[in-house]
């Protein structure tokens, strides 16, 4: 994947990776809580939707799950992203202290 490079290089790329860690990291901090809320009102809606059975209220409730499950696939994406960071990482690692 990443061929023969020098110190230096192994280095400039472990910043990098590290910056885009640190990001993406802060990211889903922030997503995760934004879908707790999400989730929440979709329940709320949900709730509100078999109460009074309008189709004004099943209309937001179909709104709101979508909101929440969108940010839930944006979620996993990052999941996905931090864990293909944190193995790039690893392998830098590793060839920086077996250089």
């Amino acid at each position: 994947m990443l061929g023969v490079m020098s110190r230096v290089q192994i280095e400039r790329r472990l910043r990098s990776v590290g910056e885009r860690l640190k990001s993406a990291r802060d990211d889903l901090g922030v997503t995760e809580e934004q879908l707790v809320q999400l989730a929440d009102e979709a329940d709320d809606a949900r709730l509100r939707s078999l109460v009074s059975e309008t189709p004004i209220a099943e209309k937001e409730h179909r709104k709101a799950s979508r909101h929440a499950e969108r940010l839930r696939k944006h979620r996993d994406r990052l999941l996905a992203e931090i864990a293909t960071l944190d193995a790039e990482q690893d392998e830098l690692l590793d060839r920086l202290t077996s250089s």
